[in-house]
């Protein structure tokens, strides 16, 4: 693995949101949901995630869900994917969201 300086952890702008609106991605290769996070003082912004096989699109609503905020926005079909939500591959290869154990402020950058 290949070590880093602080300075390139601080140059990652990592931020919770709340996931205040979901939609099936019906035009994505892969099935996905199309996300818009509400980020605080950056407003609400849009991600695509391939987290259909662990997460129904109801229970999406309202989970903060850790991002990365200064990637260049994405075209992805015919949606502009403008964070990365971040998260974890389970047991089976599916990706579980990263998220926080207590809610914190829209916006809050990771430490």
């Amino acid at each position: 693995m290949q070590t880093i300086d602080f300075s390139d952890f601080q140059r990652i702008d990592l931020r919770i949101g709340t996931i205040v609106q979901v939609e099936n991605f019906s035009k994505a290769r892969k099935p996905a949901y199309k996300l818009w996070v509400d980020l605080g003082d950056l407003g609400i912004r849009k991600s695509s995630a391939q987290i259909t096989e662990v997460y129904d699109l109801e229970e999406l609503i309202g989970k903060q869900v850790i991002c990365v905020c200064n990637f260049p926005p994405k075209q992805i079909a015919d949606f502009m994917s403008e964070v990365l939500v971040t998260g974890f591959k389970n047991k089976d290869g599916n990706v579980v969201l990263s998220t926080v154990d207590f809610p914190v402020p829209n916006g809050e950058k990771l430490h």
